[in-house]
């Protein structure tokens, strides 16, 4: 049997963490040290390998339910490699240090179980379409992978050079950074997406450190139907935009 197919095969490395293509990590264990996992996210593994899923804490439990952000996980032990992906999207390895890493919680895929995180806050007056008010920030050692909608924009913040970018663009950033909400129209026509342009709600970024952008936007196309109601439209509640798609599959 001949097919270019046989190209792709697995990747060679020693790495803990690696990239068998843009959109399937690898990761290798070796037994002494387990991994946090999307669930549902496996599509293959070799070796001794068990899935379960992942205890987590009352704190945790409470703060899922209070600010709807939270980890769904399983844990992955044994000895083995395990590939990992979800809905083809792009896969990104990164390193958590000291400063910490605030997310969305629908663009983790996997990470280090020593890693500990907490929901946190956007400072706003409002709700938000598409990422919500509450983030989730990851904190400690260790290395966590990350997902988005096409090929991402990591975008440097200074004290010099702020950022802003749309919220339901932004996929993480640096949890040093002073974070505001704010939308870029006056307060009679906050609830409209910028008039005509379909623009509404922004991220600013403060202080030093990064920030995350995809090339895909949590919400439909503008004018389309989703659920009923005027909220609905606008992205918002269960019937919305957000509750109708949290794998944020609009572009895939």
């Amino acid at each position: 049997m001949q097919s270019p197919l046989f190209a792709h095969t697995e990747a060679q490395t020693q790495d803990r963490y690696a990239l068998q293509n843009s959109q399937l990590l690898r990761v290798a264990l070796e037994g002494h040290e387990d991994l946090l996992a999307r669930k549902g996210s496996m599509v293959a593994y070799q070796g001794l390998l068990e899935f379960e899923g992942d205890y987590q804490t009352q704190g945790q439990h409470r703060a899922r339910a209070v600010t709807g952000e939270g980890l769904d996980l399983m844990r992955i032990s044994g000895q083995g490699t395990v590939y990992l992906a979800n809905l083809a999207q792009y896969v990104h390895i990164l390193d958590v240090d000291h400063q910490g890493l605030t997310v969305d919680s629908s663009y983790v895929l996997a990470l280090d179980s020593g890693l500990h995180w907490d929901a946190v806050s956007v400072d706003s007056r409002y709700g938000i379409s598409g990422t919500g008010k509450y983030q989730l920030n990851i904190a400690g050692q260790g290395k966590v992978v990350l997902m988005t909608s096409g090929q991402p924009l990591m975008l440097p913040v200074t004290p010099e050079t702020y950022v802003n970018a749309d919220a339901d663009a932004v996929v993480a950033w640096s949890a040093s950074l002073r974070v505001q909400m704010q939308a870029q129209t006056h307060s009679s026509g906050v609830w409209r997406r910028r008039g005509s342009t379909g623009e509404g709600w922004e991220l600013s970024f403060l202080g030093q450190g990064y920030a995350l952008v995809q090339p895909s936007e949590l919400l439909p196309p503008q004018n389309a139907v989703i659920g009923s109601g005027l909220a609905a439209q606008f992205g918002m509640g269960q019937r919305g935009a957000r509750g109708n798609n949290q794998g944020n599959i609009f572009t895939n």
